[in-house]
């Protein structure tokens, strides 16, 4: 369930992010600023209004088009897990783990306890995925066909 709910959310702001074309993106991340009654003139906030004024359409339909390949995968896992399918135990642990170089790269960039601990908890879920997956999977019965 979780797996298909990250997939909706994505496809959800893929959808949000084509709302966007032809659209004064910069605008919108202004007045998202605003709305969210934080101060335009913060760190954070600077960093996304300059972000947003870099966007062009075609970009848009870039990160739209990431965003439906990204949630097609999680899609496809959470079909697999739902069924219980080998394919897809294995799709977990390849898509678990493929952040943990990105968060190592960004623990030798600068230690934080916010880091150390997302990656450690990555570490826990990847490992726990491996050894269920080689220690606790029990082979599935076939169905009998009449």
């Amino acid at each position: 369930m979780f797996e298909a709910a990250k997939g909706i959310l994505v496809l959800l702001a893929g959808f949000g992010l084509l709302s966007l074309l032809h659209h004064d993106v910069a605008h919108f991340a202004l007045g998202l600023v605003r709305h969210l009654h934080l101060s335009p003139s913060g760190r954070y906030s600077r960093i996304f209004i300059k972000a947003a004024t870099n966007v062009n359409d075609d970009r848009l339909r870039m990160l739209a088009a990431i965003a439906l390949l990204y949630s097609t995968a999680r899609l496809i896992e959470a079909y697999g897990l739902w069924h219980e399918r080998t394919w897809a135990k294995w799709l977990a642990i390849i898509t678990g783990a493929v952040y943990l170089p990105v968060e190592i790269y960004e623990l030798f960039a600068r230690v934080s306890a916010v880091r150390l601990t997302v990656f450690v908890v990555n570490v826990l879920i990847v490992a726990v995925l491996v050894y269920e997956r080689l220690y606790n999977s029990e082979p599935r019965p076939v169905p009998a066909t009449d």
